[in-house]
């Protein structure tokens, strides 16, 4: 995948503390960016294509009454007993 430079403006606090982190974990700040901003694409993936299949389904509509006969009717549903 091709990288693009970027330049960001983080609080100076932040930005030591992510330093600190990415020394922990033995990568850079970029690194560490990289990654996140690669986890939030691709939950936004996930979620688009989830949303889509169950529109997909919505838009087919449920089988509700089964074979195309309900085995009662509204009176009987409604009788007293």
């Amino acid at each position: 995948m091709e990288h693009q430079n970027i330049t960001l403006s983080i609080p100076k606090e932040i930005l030591k503390k992510v330093k600190h982190i990415a020394v922990e974990k033995n990568t850079s700040v970029s690194g560490l960016l990289s990654r996140h901003l690669e986890d939030i694409v691709a939950r936004d993936d996930k979620y688009k294509k989830a949303k889509a299949n169950q529109m997909e389904i919505m838009e087919k509509g449920f089988d509700l009454i089964g074979e195309g006969k309900a085995s009662w009717n509204r009176e009987e549903l409604h009788e007293r007993r």
